[in-house]
């Protein structure tokens, strides 16, 4: 039970503990990738079916969309040395993408449009092209052809699996700092660690020590013996 409680401790080069935890490589993150997609192509949804002028919806949108993106960036930055945090601004991107999926949403509804799910002759296809494909690059020559029900719905389904992607990282997380604690644990686990190092340097050298003078002794008293011969 106490090792599933203590910190995994990372290392530097020298072999030195480190308190920090493993950096997250956030662009690797696929909940991460699909988010820049929801941006990118919000701004191309705004831009083409969304007035330019005197229309809040635009920025709010747009900006709903930047803040999931830059919270993640953030909040796994801050991870590596705050879980509290990343967490925290964790869920920020999390109710930053429900604001975009209401706002999609309510585009649908406003429209007259289908929102497309469950046995939707269309649902299928576009939610298996969504699980496959997590770069914007996939989307971009896409986005010119497809009208605004096809983008809506994209849309919709995009934000959906991104809030599922990062319900799951937000429990992960949270049950990391349960069982292994924020920081200060941390800290206190890596010059625990860093002390236990170091007492077993000591006593390595000190056995060398000891068997050098033996050996010296050895040598010694070989010199000695054949000194009298």
């Amino acid at each position: 039970m106490e090792d599933k409680m203590k910190p995994r401790i990372s290392h530097y080069e020298d072999g030195t503990a480190s308190s920090l935890r493993r950096r997250t490589i956030y662009t690797e993150l696929r909940f991460y990738q699909r988010s820049d997609v929801l941006y990118q192509l919000t701004q191309v949804f705004c831009q083409r079916f969304l007035k330019h002028y005197g229309d809040r919806t635009v920025d709010q949108m747009v900006q709903a969309a930047r803040s999931c993106k830059q919270n993640i960036v953030e909040g796994s930055s801050d991870g590596e040395t705050s879980v509290e945090s990343e967490l925290k601004l964790l869920g920020f991107a999390r109710g930053s993408n429900k604001e975009l999926l209401e706002d999609y949403q309510d585009y649908i509804k406003r429209k007259g449009y289908t929102e497309w799910y469950g046995t939707h002759p269309r649902y299928k296809a576009m939610l298996d092209f969504c699980r496959a494909h997590s770069k914007f690059e996939d989307y971009k020559e896409l986005l010119p052809k497809m009208n605004d029900e096809e983008m809506a719905n994209m849309a919709i389904c995009l934000c959906h699996q991104v809030d599922a992607a990062l319900n799951k990282y937000i429990e992960r997380k949270d049950r990391e700092f349960t069982t292994e604690g924020g920081v200060r644990e941390r800290m206190t686990a890596a010059r625990l660690e860093q002390r236990a190092t170091q007492r077993e340097i000591i006593e390595q050298q000190a056995r060398e020590i000891a068997a050098l003078k033996q050996e010296i002794a050895r040598l010694k008293a070989l010199l000695d013996e054949k000194g009298r011969t």
